[in-house]
């Protein structure tokens, strides 16, 4: 389903892809990300891949990467509120889940066996499973 990568690399390394240093000021979330994309993705934390998945950042590694930790804790929080990777997983775009159908299949069998969806979760779960 998904291909196995190298949990020791950065997102820097895999898509052999150094973002430039930015020629004028930086917002902080910019600069959060940019330092992100340096770190080994096997040492991101759920609020490290829920910034980035949120951002758009790394979305072919770190997709597998958050449905992983979502099997086993479909609430995970980062820093925000309990769900909130789910939450950064359900709102990617169409296009992208149809870049990757089988992963976008098991979110929604996470979804569908949540017994209990927190309402800060509800919206985004409906909109998420609406055909």
């Amino acid at each position: 389903m998904t291909r196995r990568v190298n949990r020791d690399r950065s997102l820097e390394e895999l898509e052999r892809d150094r973002w430039p240093a930015p020629s004028g000021g930086e917002t902080r979330l910019m600069a959060t990300v940019r330092e992100l994309r340096r770190k080994p993705i096997g040492g991101l934390t759920v609020e490290d891949m829920r910034l980035l998945i949120s951002q758009d950042v790394g979305l072919a590694y770190l997709l597998p990467l958050s449905v992983e930790d979502l099997r086993v804790d479909p609430l995970a929080e980062g820093d925000m509120y309990e769900g909130d990777l789910l939450a950064a997983v359900l709102t990617r775009s169409a296009e992208v889940w149809s870049e990757f159908p089988e992963l976008g299949q098991e979110v929604r069998l996470i979804v569908l066996e949540l017994a209990d969806v927190p309402p800060a979760l509800k919206r985004e779960a409906e909109a998420f499973l609406a055909p």
